[in-house]
């Protein structure tokens, strides 16, 4: 099995899944950036005020030897609300949209085969959108790492720290 694989995944601000996948055993490297759009080089200014089509996502650098995809997939089904559209709490716009952007065929059916499985568990329909990626742009330097520069922030403290709380009492077998 390869030693590194790659997993890009939007379910909101990138801030808050960054932080989320950053504290998983496996995960190597998490870079918060910009995919699923039209538009090239893409910038967080471009991203909300102009139509890009990107959406905030988050570049995982994993072992899957360590932690599988589908184990990635539950924990972003487990961290934010796949069945609002162009939404996730008081983030609204396209680019918080749920996304999982592939980067294999096994993926992409992973994905497809994950849905299927899960779409119960919801009250609406899942609306997570699935592409191949096309390409990945990082977000600019300031967005990396945001939690961990920035803990006591009020977002951090009210939007991030429950969200990591919540995946550490759910899932402590992946926590670092």
């Amino acid at each position: 099995m390869a030693e590194k694989e790659i997993a890009v995944f939007g379910g909101g601000c990138f801030w808050c899944t960054e932080a989320i996948f950053q504290n998983l055993k496996g995960v190597t490297k998490v870079v918060s950036g910009y995919a699923g759009g039209k538009t090239p080089n893409p910038t967080y200014e471009k991203l909300h005020s102009a139509n890009t089509g990107h959406a905030e996502v988050i570049e995982i650098e994993f072992d899957p030897n360590i932690i599988s995809y589908e184990k990635l997939l539950e924990v972003f089904f487990a961290t934010h609300n796949p069945t609002t559209p162009n939404r996730q709490g008081n983030d609204v716009g396209e680019e918080y949209r749920s996304i999982i952007l592939t980067t294999t065929p096994e993926q992409e059916s992973t994905a497809l085969n994950y849905i299927k499985k899960i779409k119960s568990e919801f009250s609406g329909p899942v609306i997570t959108e699935i592409q191949t990626l096309d390409q990945f742009y990082p977000a600019e330097t300031y967005h990396q790492n945001y939690y961990q520069t920035n803990a006591n922030q009020p977002y951090c403290q009210v939007v991030i720290s429950p969200k990591l709380k919540k995946i550490k009492e759910k899932y402590p077998e992946l926590i670092k």
